[in-house]
């Protein structure tokens, strides 16, 4: 596998695992961004992620690692280490270990999904993740049927394709085999989370195109890591999609789909069609995967004129959250290289 010109260590939110995947007392092993890690729940229901190697003699915390109320116990010698990384008992002296602390990461629990916070230079973060309703500011979990998943593990992908893809007008019709044509009502790259609406219109066998505006999409693009859309019109659903680099050539995809509910209606049968919809939208974004995950990233690309705007801006805001502030442009990254004067 050749390694991707965008940098695999981009700052931002990231999702490393569902929230019902690590109960009460439980301790699950990961990797990302080339990192071991572990994530444990406390007695109190507090979840921690760090660095899985214990600072004494580096056993992995996550093989037989344990839960002891509010601590997590070393499987080697029983060091205990509290949620911010800190020793706090070495059980066969009095006093723990007060120099040596485990990295810790920042971690937010919302949509059922547990997002730590990275960046290489251990900046403290500078944006929240967004949240499938509370962004939307209008509906709650209570008005879907139960959160359906898709998990892809070690794809050959970057997070920045699946955020592009929510600029890209003109594969619907290529990839997916549907008459859709998106009219973009909004780019917003101001900030580090952006915001880009379309309306929906269909294209007629004659090549006309059949107006509906009362079917669209909201997406809301938390950093690199994480996309959230808000559509109604054909389905109502909530969807997010979590791409979390795993090391310098491979991401963990993941993806998530709610669909509303139907008042009124017979309830066994509307949760049966819902969970029908909510196939069908994943089956949709697999077809996106498959793209993705033998995608080149081409740069500069050779864009069609209706695409110039989108892809231009999306990729010009993707340039903050990788180090020195590039990754839009191999170009750029060579440039700042010599800059700095480190060897070509």
């Amino acid at each position: 596998m050749a390694k991707p010109p965008l940098s695999m260590k981009p700052t931002g939110w990231f999702q490393v695992a569902w929230s019902d995947e690590i109960g009460l007392g439980e301790v699950h092993s990961m990797k990302y961004f080339d990192q071991e890690m572990v994530a444990w729940r406390a007695e109190s229901g507090q979840l921690t992620v760090m660095n899985a190697y214990c600072e004494h003699l580096g056993a992995h915390l996550g093989y037989g690692g344990t839960v002891c109320g509010e601590v997590l116990q070393c499987p080697f010698h029983g060091w205990q280490w509290n949620s911010q990384g800190r020793n706090v008992c070495i059980p066969y002296q009095d006093k723990p270990n007060r120099g040596r602390r485990i990295g810790t990461y920042p971690v937010v629990e919302r949509n059922e999904s547990v997002y730590i916070w990275h960046d290489v230079d251990r900046r403290e973060p500078y944006f929240d993740p967004p949240d499938v309703f509370a962004s939307f500011d209008d509906r709650t979990a209570a008005d879907y049927y139960p959160q359906q998943r898709l998990y892809r593990r070690s794809l050959e992908m970057h997070p920045q394709y699946v955020l592009e893809n929510g600029v890209d007008f003109a594969h619907f019709k290529y990839v997916h085999r549907t008459p859709i044509v998106p009219v973009f009502t909004r780019h917003d790259f101001a900030e580090p989370v952006s915001y880009v609406d379309f309306t929906i219109t269909f294209e007629g066998d004659d090549g006309q195109r059949i107006e509906d505006v009362n079917s669209g999409v909201e997406a809301i693009n938390g950093g690199l890591g994480i996309a959230v859309t808000k559509s109604w019109g054909m389905i109502d659903n909530r969807t997010i999609s979590a791409i979390t680099p795993v090391d310098d050539r491979t991401s963990d995809v993941r993806f998530m789909v709610y669909i509303g509910r139907t008042p009124g209606a017979d309830p066994a049968r509307a949760e049966a069609r819902g969970a029908e919809f909510g196939r069908e939208v994943i089956r949709q974004f697999e077809q996106d995967i498959y793209i993705w995950s033998h995608q080149r990233y081409s740069d500069p690309p050779a864009l069609a004129s209706a695409e110039y705007e989108g892809f231009t801006a999306i990729r010009q805001w993707a340039k903050q959250f990788y180090p020195d502030g590039i990754g839009g442009s191999a170009a750029e990254v060579a440039e700042a290289t010599v800059q700095k004067g480190s060897p070509a």
